[in-house]
């Protein structure tokens, strides 16, 4: 093994040892009480050291997110392999579901924790986010385009919807917030199914996607007084 190649694992090495630190402690600590020290002090290196990695916390939680939408990014893939594009959209959100599950930790930093710093004001570097957001929006208008949802649909809300149905039975799950016995998957199944069924009988939406705002309701006015977004 060459000189390069000895360093280069040995900074992969120290690079994964930060980052699995930095992951345990935001969720044991929260993202705000944790410092650069602390991370230090976990794995036993100096602030200065960490500093020539991380130029700061935030830069080590946007390391960690990016491994986290890389590792849903491959599980939402693999759920997407049927002809029926229906289907194909349950897949994707099952696995969306599947992932809060098996990985606890990326998820409550990704999607729950409100003090970490928030992504869409960091997008330089986040371009395959962008397109994992895409081809969400994609396969819903393909089952659009086959008629499994209503032509005035529109599959940028769907997707927003989709996903905040997810999210409640996900962080109920997390939390462990239901009674022994109590089955979390059948619950976030019934969840899923009922939003698609609903999407499926044209119900009325009122939310309108900060990626299409001239698109209006299924082509109409936003009515007054619906909030919109703000960055």
């Amino acid at each position: 093994m060459g000189t390069k190649e000895r360093q280069d694992r040995e900074r992969q090495a120290v690079t994964a040892s930060i980052l699995s630190a930095a992951r345990d402690l935001f969720i044991a600590e929260g993202y705000q009480s944790v410092s650069i020290r602390k991370i230090a002090e976990r794995i036993e290196y100096s602030p200065a050291a960490i500093y020539s990695y991380y130029a700061s916390k935030d830069d080590i939680f946007l390391a960690l997110a990016a491994e986290g939408f890389h590792l849903l990014d491959a599980k939402v893939h693999a759920a997407m392999t049927t002809g029926d594009p229906l289907e194909n959209v349950r897949g994707c959100w099952w696995a969306f579901y599947e992932f809060s599950q098996e990985q606890p930790a990326y998820f409550q930093l990704m999607f729950v924790d409100r003090s970490v710093p928030r992504i869409t004001q960091q997008w330089e570097g986040f371009e395959f986010l962008q397109q994992m957001l895409t081809n969400a929006v994609t396969a819903i208008q393909k089952a659009i385009d086959a008629g499994a949802f209503p032509k005035s649909l529109s599959p940028n809300a769907a997707m927003h919807m989709l996903w905040a149905s997810l999210i409640g039975p996900a962080v109920v799950g997390l939390r462990h917030r239901l009674a022994t016995g109590e089955d979390y998957d059948a619950l976030a199944r019934d969840v899923l199914n009922a939003t698609i069924a609903g999407l499926q009988a044209g119900v009325a939406t009122t939310f309108v996607s900060c990626k299409c705002p001239a698109e209006g309701i299924a082509g109409a006015h936003v009515p007054a007084g619906v909030r919109r977004h703000e960055s």
